[in-house]
């Protein structure tokens, strides 16, 4: 009885809750229960279930340079491939059809990018014969295949043996010899493949004595010599030390490579046309800087009012509470002028944390989202180091980073985005991420937002940063650059200090990030911008309608954003062709 009057009570509280939410809403919240459901999309399951599909495929198949990983992963992706072909696109709605080009595009490029991966694999097979034998160890685990213990040990055995053999072959003078790019790609290749042995090993030892006796010894052999060959390969091939800091070595993709990624990312532009682009943009921040610097009576020389700026940095624990303030100016002039509606609750829930000093080695600025990470010097840092920190996050400059992480940047993004269509996720674009962050760069640079000298090259030192790395990532990619002279135009145009350009650089090329990811910022900014232009400025939607709608469609290309916004007519063969930068020949 006294379960059963409980029961009625839970019920009788959770109709009350759902009357007091409809009738007051949440938080300051609309209180429209149509507000809190997307339109329909048949498209949606599908892909949700591709996701779990993957999740699972890519945690069973743990040796990552495992061809039957590689075959499996093809084969899912035929299989969606032929479930859209059998869809009827002229029957779904324009949120479906946009769904099914998504989704195609993405699954042809999954398709090329293993075929990519595949061919780099084989660049480095003579580097790494043994991979086979450890990803075959993997995946018989996997399959919970019974294991031979003595089996096992004497193919550890022979793996110790083959791996100091070929240390000893490529330690010949007359020997010949990769090139660098596949060598450090091959180290970083064995430093996974280490792991996948451990993780074969550790699954077995002591659990079963017998293969604890016969693998223990082996093991250590196999692990030992693989370690060493890492290290050579690493010193003696790609010439680095292990305490190297400076020296940075990519692995350009080439042109074609990244005409193919352009075209995935819905960008119908050469890489030639966008070098041509961040040229003009460049020019343009030179411009500007030019008449801030006058301001600050330094006349045309922009690179001392950039040093001028950089020694007004805050004292050593400063640093967070001026982050707050700066986060707080973006919010309110942001909801003041309408321009985006703020979820009380993201305004509520964003968070500061330190950087550590590891990480400021490849990010030396700030990161963010839902946390903003202050990039700061701690104690452990040397006076050079602590004082280049301080230069290159003062507040001039962090003015315009804090708005670019938290809000209306990517912590709005990222917030909405959840709540609104999470599925969209799989989409995700850079060109859309931190093209969105940096847009509102141009839009409050347009509308004012920076008024003193010092601000403005604060907000112009991070646009000609943009620039910058649009040409110096596509000159390295097809092959025109070094690392080095990409280090150079961050330190001599842009303003950079010389440790920060390094880690910059390295960052870019590190292997973390998509070749086009650097570029993306202000390609997806000059989007943005002119989506606003043709929308905006041309009344046919507000400020807030216009950003609002956007957050609201997920993190997908821009040019497919456009689609939506504008309703164009979609057709299954559907190609890139919005050339959103005016002044270039098409």
């Amino acid at each position: 009885m006294k379960d059963r009057v409980l029961g009625q009570f839970s019920r009788l509280l959770v109709v009350a809750v759902v009357i007091q939410l409809v009738t007051s809403g949440v938080a300051g919240q609309s209180a429209d229960p149509g507000e809190y459901n997307d339109p329909p999309s048949r498209l949606r399951g599908v892909i949700e279930r591709f996701n779990a599909d993957v999740g699972i495929l890519d945690r069973f198949y743990s040796a990552g340079t495992s061809a039957k990983r590689s075959e499996r992963f093809r084969a899912l992706y035929q299989e969606r491939l032929a479930t859209l072909a059998s869809f009827n696109f002229e029957s779904p709605n324009h949120d479906e059809q946009v769904d099914h080009i998504l989704f195609k595009n993405y699954l042809e490029h999954e398709i090329k990018e293993q075929l990519r991966s595949d061919a780099q694999f084989a660049e480095m097979r003579s580097l790494m014969p043994f991979a086979v034998t450890i990803n075959d160890l993997e995946d018989t685990r996997r399959r919970l295949e019974p294991v031979d213990p003595a089996g096992s040990a004497a193919t550890l055995n022979e793996l110790a043996k083959q791996v100091a053999a070929l240390q000893k072959g490529l330690d010949d003078p007359k020997a010949a010899k990769p090139k660098r790019t596949v060598a450090n790609r091959a180290a970083r290749t064995i430093s996974d493949l280490r792991t996948t042995l451990r993780r074969w090993y550790t699954f077995h030892t002591g659990y079963d004595p017998i293969f604890t006796w016969w693998c223990e010894s082996p093991f250590k052999a196999a692990d030992d010599a693989l370690a060493k060959y890492q290290t050579f390969i690493t010193e003696k091939l790609v010439g680095i030390k292990a305490d190297d800091k400076t020296t940075i070595i990519g692995d350009p993709i080439g042109r074609e490579a990244l005409i193919e990624e352009l075209k995935f990312e819905m960008i119908p532009y050469t890489p030639e046309e966008l070098v041509q682009i961040a040229n003009k943009e460049f020019e343009w921040c030179v411009a500007e800087f030019k008449k801030a610097s006058r301001e600050m009576g330094f006349g045309d020389d922009y690179l001392k009012a950039i040093e001028a700026v950089k020694q007004k940095y805050v004292e050593p624990g400063k640093q967070p509470e001026l982050i707050k303030r700066l986060a707080y100016e973006a919010i309110e002039y942001v909801e003041k002028n309408d321009l985006v509606t703020v979820p009380k609750i993201a305004r509520e829930g964003w968070r500061m944390e330190m950087m550590t000093p590891e990480r400021q080695l490849v990010a030396p600025f700030f990161l963010g989202g839902e946390t903003i990470l202050v990039s700061y010097p701690t104690d452990g840092m040397t006076h050079e180091q602590k004082l280049m920190s301080m230069r290159g996050n003062n507040p001039h400059f962090a003015r315009a980073v804090t708005h670019h992480e938290l809000i209306p940047g990517h912590h709005l993004q990222g917030f909405m985005s959840q709540r609104y269509r999470p599925y969209r996720g799989i989409f995700r674009t850079p060109f859309n991420t931190e093209g969105w962050a940096l847009y509102w760069e141009f839009l409050l640079w347009d509308r004012g937002f920076s008024k003193s000298p010092e601000d403005k090259i604060g907000a112009l030192f991070w646009r000609s940063h943009r620039a910058a790395r649009i040409i110096f990532s596509l000159n390295f990619h097809l092959g025109n650059w070094t690392p080095e002279q990409c280090v150079d135009l961050l330190v001599e145009k842009v303003g950079h200090e010389r440790d920060n350009a390094l880690a910059e650089v390295r960052r870019s090329f590190s292997g973390d990030y998509g070749p086009l990811y650097q570029m993306a910022y202000m390609m997806g900014g000059l989007q943005f911008q002119q989506l606003h232009r043709d929308l905006v400025e041309n009344k046919k939607m507000t400020d807030r309608q216009f950003h609002d709608a956007i957050l609201k469609e997920g993190p997908i290309p821009v040019e497919m954003m456009r689609a939506i916004l504008t309703k164009q007519k979609i057709t299954r063969d559907f190609a890139t062709n919005w050339r959103f930068y005016g002044g270039l020949a098409k």
